[in-house]
Order: C-alpha cells, then sequence, then structure tokens
C-alpha cells in the first residue's frame, strides 16, 4: 500500500505565484539560471540555484550557497512572498500544454515505501547529483522540487479531482513557455460538494478518499526526479539517525510529490546524436547498419518537400504524430539524419525481444548499432553522444548535424507509460535517457518543510 499524505503546505502569495514558479533546477546550467534570476529576482530558481547570488568564481557546492537558499526561503517568507498554510491537506495540480492538460495530486510521499519498493524507480541515480540536492534540502530544511509519481488510473480518484477542481482556482496562470497552470486547495469545500453534510465534513472527505485510494495501491511510480527521490530519502535516513527515538510521523518522513494518472501523461522521445561515423565513410555507415536494420530513404516524403529543397517546417505536436518525416510512427522504427538526409531504420525481426528493457527502441539502438557500429559502449560517459530532448524537435537534430556538432542523429520513438511500469515491476532499470516529461512541473509552487 502506498502512504500518500496531506502536509502543510508553504506556497507563493496569490499575486505573485506567476513569478516565482520556476523549471525545475536541473534544466538550467549555471549562466542560463543566472540570466533567469537577473530578468525575475522573484523567481525560485533563486533560492533553487542560490549560486545565482554569487560571482561565478563560487563554486557551486560551497556551504555558502546552501546557507544563502535557507537565507532567502525566510526572507521571502517575512516579506510575504511565501505564505504558510494553517492545516494539511491535499492540492491539485493541472497543466495544459497545447491543449492537453495532465491533473496531479499535490501530497508527501513515505520515505519507507521508497525503502521498501512501494515507490519504484526506473533509472540509477549518480552519487555527485544526489550530494548537491542532500545539502540543499538538509540546509534549507525543505523540500522545494516536488518528485513526478505515477500511478495506474482510478476511477474514484478521478472523481474527486474533479470535485477539488469544481472550485474557483487558487492560482491559474500561464508561464512565459504558454504553459498553463491551475492549483487547487482539496481541503475547501467547492459548488460540487452539494450532498448531506457540514463543509467540515465534506473537506474530511477529499482527504480520507485521497488518502485512501492511494492505501490500496500496491505500487507508485517515479516518472521524473530520480535524484531529487533519492536525495530525499537520504536527508530523510539521515534525520533518522540524528532522531533515534523516530516515530514515523515526523515530516522528514515524507517527500513533495505531485502523483498523476498514467493515462494523462505525456512521454517525448529522447534522441541522440553523435559526434563521428567511428573511422567510417557515410557509404560504410549505412552497410554496417544494414546488417541489423531495414533503411528506407525518407527525402521525399512530408508533403513532397526534399531535404535538397529546404527541410520540412517542424510541425511535430506530439509523439509519433508524424509531421516531421524522420519522426518514427510506431515502435521499433527510428529515424535516422545522415549527411543531410532522413532515414528511417526498422529493427529486422530476429534482432526484435519480450525483454522489458534489451526489447526498448532506445535498447536496441543502443546494443545494435551504437555500440557495435559506432563503438558507443557506455552512454553515460562516452563524450561522443548527446542526448536532446524531444521537446526541442526534429530540427534540432538537423542544426547539430548539419552545424558539424554531430556526424549522425537518431529520432526516438516514445517510450511508453506501459513500458516504464514493466521496466519497474521487474525490478530492473532503463537505459540512460530513455524518457522525457512533458510539461515540466514547476518548482516554487509548493514547498515541504522537513520540521
Amino acid at each position: 500500500m502506498a502512504e500518500i499524505r496531506p502536509f502543510r503546505c508553504i506556497r507563493p502569495n496569490k499575486e505573485v505565484a506567476s513569478k516565482v514558479a520556476a523549471l525545475p533546477y536541473d534544466v538550467y546550467n549555471r549562466q542560463e539560471a543566472k540570466k533567469e534570476v537577473e530578468k525575475n529576482p522573484m523567481s525560485f530558481l533563486a533560492v533553487d540555484r542560490a549560486e545565482t547570488q554569487f560571482p561565478d568564481e563560487v563554486d557551486l557546492h560551497d556551504p555558502r550557497v546552501y546557507a544563502k537558499a535557507k537565507e532567502l526561503l525566510g526572507q521571502w517568507q517575512k516579506e510575504g512572498i511565501l505564505v504558510p498554510d494553517e492545516t494539511e491537506c491535499y492540492y491539485v495540480y493541472e497543466l495544459t500544454m497545447d491543449g492537453r492538460s495532465q491533473t496531479g495530486i499535490v501530497a508527501c510521499a513515505a520515505v519507507e515505501d521508497y525503502i521498501s519498493g512501494v515507490i519504484k524507480k526506473h533509472e540509477n541515480t549518480r552519487e555527485d547529483k544526489e550530494q548537491d540536492r542532500i545539502c540543499h534540502v538538509d540546509v534549507t530544511d525543505s523540500h522545494t522540487g516536488p518528485i513526478f509519481l505515477a500511478y495506474r488510473s482510478d476511477e474514484e480518484l478521478n472523481r474527486v479531482v474533479a470535485e477539488v477542481c469544481s472550485q474557483e482556482a487558487l492560482y491559474d496562470f500561464v508561464a512565459e513557455d504558454g504553459i498553463r497552470h491551475r492549483v487547487w486547495k482539496a481541503a475547501e469545500a467547492g459548488e460540487a460538494d452539494t450532498g448531506a453534510g457540514t463543509a467540515k465534513e465534506r473537506k474530511e472527505s477529499w482527504t480520507s478518499r485521497i488518502r485512501g485510494r492511494f492505501l490500496q495501491m500496491a505500487s507508485v511510480y517515479i516518472a521524473d526526479g530520480h535524484h531529487r527521490a533519492a536525495s530525499a530519502v537520504k536527508v530523510g535516513l539521515k534525520r533518522r539517525a540524528e532522531n533515534p527515538g523516530y516515530t514515523g510521523e515526523e515530516p522528514f518522513q515524507y517527500f513533495l510529490s505531485v502523483l498523476f494518472p498514467d493515462d494523462q501523461l505525456l512521454i517525448m522521445p529522447y534522441n541522440r546524436v553523435v559526434k563521428d561515423l567511428n573511422g567510417r565513410t557515410a557509404e560504410g555507415f549505412l552497410k554496417e547498419v544494414s546488417k541489423r536494420f531495414e533503411i528506407t530513404s525518407l527525402a521525399a516524403e512530408a508533403g513532397g518537400e526534399t531535404h535538397e529543397t529546404g527541410r520540412q517546417k517542424e510541425l511535430q505536436k506530439g509523439p509519433g504524430s508524424g509531421a516531421h518525416a524522420g519522426q518514427p510512427t510506431e515502435r521499433h522504427h527510428i529515424g535516422m539524419y545522415l549527411a543531410g538526409q532522413w532515414y528511417g531504420l526498422k529493427v529486422l525481426p530476429e534482432y526484435l525481444t519480450d525483454d522489458p528493457v534489451k526489447g526498448l527502441d532506445v535498447s536496441l539502438l543502443q546494443d545494435n548499432l551504437l555500440a557495435p557500429v559506432l563503438g558507443i559502449g557506455d552512454p553515460r560517459t562516452d563524450v561522443r553522444i548527446q542526448f536532446v530532448g524531444g521537446i526541442r524537435g526534429l530540427g534540432e537534430l538537423e542544426r547539430l548535424v548539419d552545424g558539424g556538432e554531430g556526424a549522425v542523429a537518431f529520432a526516438m520513438y516514445p517510450t511508453s507509460i506501459g513500458e516504464l511500469f514493466s521496466v519497474a515491476d521487474a525490478g530492473l532499470l532503463m537505459p540512460p535517457k530513455s524518457t522525457w516529461f512533458e510539461p515540466k512541473l514547476r518548482s516554487g509552487l509548493f514547498i515541504h518543510k522537513l520540521s
């Protein structure tokens, strides 16, 4: 059973929520984060990436950086930018991108569920990346960026969410990237609650119904935020060691999460660009690839335009839409951009497998092309490969190859949420950079104190 609890939230004043809300800390490099904070000093990046408050020569992991994050959190509360709620409750958080919405429940998940495997993961984490967030969480005594969790869609939770969303939204704004964010407080009774009973009883009904449904779930899944989750758990374990008389009810036993039903989630492809052809000519490379893939030229597709007369506009609105000639439209198909030309690659049947990890398209590409042909043995450490999120479109792959930053690019069909669940249920791990979720949850809208 999954212990998913309400919590006492610290959140932005309604008037400044749109300014405070920021993309996750790891979306930006240092200079990009600094520019965002210079443009908008109220951006939560000032807290999540507090090195933006220091000259560039100050190390990212300098203790002063984490102390500054703590100072800013306290200062913003004194100034009324951030306000604490008086009671514990759940929230509902809706994100709308390109007309498609996903609506999640904001809550706290249990450290113990992560340890026991009720919260299932599908990626490894790197200790160096964990350490930064461990220090940030521990020093600020706060979880500032929610973990993106998924669960198998549940009719009762869908009903509760619909009831909560019938109220007036607590926040409703469109961010600079065009994504609309709406938040409702699940402790407030709305117009949907027209049955008998007091407002207090209806509030308790929402809370008990949400918690009760999750208690009946055998598993929930980390969709995005493996490093944040691992860091939060390690801080929780550290606090246990520091408080040997803990009861299990302490706030540090739980970490901030947003939980979404699986049928609302969009996974975009995570594409690949390789710097060189491992000493081969384009002709020799294609010959090697043809041993394990059926190759089709895509030059004359997508409305009759060819790459000789000008590449297609990037029309893709979602994975598998096929608006761009190079975008694969089904599993086990891969788009390849080489020397100004798009090709379609189809994995030959004898190389397919039912194994939940080896059967992923990213694994099939790695095991049958990147490793044996291009010599990319470990994509986590090889500097010859870079990964490009699907949100950037196939035009970005063309730009990198045409500009000389890569010799060949691969457009992937997106991993499905079902494949993610199958890997996690089997206790296995996906290859690196297998999934790209959009839209990204904003940091700063919900803060969970550990004490």
